[in-house]
């Protein structure tokens, strides 16, 4: 985070067009990657000096419908539309997150989900609580709790996460996303300045500009005691607690990785004692 976000976002995400698929082709030589700021002006109907303007941070506060034809010019996604929004400060100020503890009713809740992996997050992608099978799944980690430092610093998550690189791209974009929600939050900002210094593939990640909330996904497992387990993710906002996700992951029923998933879960039955919280 620079001090000039907003700038920052766009230039990366300009770098990132074809100008040929934009309806550019043949402009001769280019010195970067991606269009040029004269070029995403003409397609958002704005001056090329306002335009740089924005990018070079000496104008902070486009309105509304310039901002949504800049972010139709860059064909910025849902998600990567409603983060410029956020930088540019038209966004609705987020209602006061509580991240911390998780509600008793969500804890039954996932206990209901004896053959599915479930846990709740902060928007630092913190695992607030956890039920017994998510515990079982990330027994391997040295700290689960804290996912984001376990990606990129914790050699075992490379070894469970058998699609490492999409699991880092996807877990880098939700906590971009998280850091525009509140640019003020000094956890996310410390977070991103350890992994800045500690971790080439965090750098490499974070200066994409990539952002999108977790959503659907398919993650592959290799457990050191069960082998490969395939599971599909839902995340669901927590309405009663600003900030939280619940995430569940599940197997097709009837299929191997459900019978892994199974096993996994009896394996590591023995000796648990209720939920794992960073509270606990």
């Amino acid at each position: 985070m620079s001090g000039n976000d907003l700038g920052d976002f766009l230039r990366a995400r300009r770098s990132r067009l074809d100008p040929a698929e934009m309806g550019f082709p043949g402009t001769g030589a280019r010195r970067v990657a991606g269009l040029r700021r004269e070029e995403v002006a003409v397609l958002a109907g704005v001056s090329v000096d306002y335009y740089a303007r924005l990018e070079q941070g000496r104008e902070r506060h486009p309105s509304g419908p310039v901002l949504d034809a800049i972010a139709g010019a860059l064909r910025l996604d849902n998600d990567g539309r409603g983060h410029a929004y956020r930088l540019a400060g038209l966004a609705p100020k987020p209602a006061a997150a509580q991240e911390e503890a998780v509600s008793p009713a969500l804890l039954r809740l996932m206990d209901g989900f004896p053959m599915a992996v479930a846990y709740v997050i902060n928007r630092r992608l913190e695992v607030l609580a956890s039920n017994a099978l998510a515990d079982a799944l990330l027994s391997p980690l040295a700290d689960p709790r804290d996912m984001v430092r376990a990606l990129f610093r914790d050699p075992a998550a490379r070894r469970l996460f058998a699609q490492w690189p999409s699991v880092a791209r996807d877990t880098v974009a939700a906590l971009r996303l998280a850091a525009g929600h509140d640019r003020r939050d000094p956890g996310v900002a410390a977070l991103v300045k350890e992994l800045l210094g500690a971790s080439e593939d965090f750098a490499a990640l974070w200066e994409d500009h990539g952002v999108s909330r977790l959503g659907s996904r398919i993650k592959v497992f290799d457990h050191p005691d069960v082998g490969r387990i395939t599971l599909t993710y839902q995340a669901f906002d927590v309405q009663e607690a600003p900030g939280q996700s619940l995430l569940v992951g599940s197997a097709e029923p009837g299929s191997a990785d459900a019978d892994s998933l199974a096993l996994l879960g009896s394996l590591h039955a023995v000796g648990r004692d209720g939920h794992r919280t960073d509270r606990d």
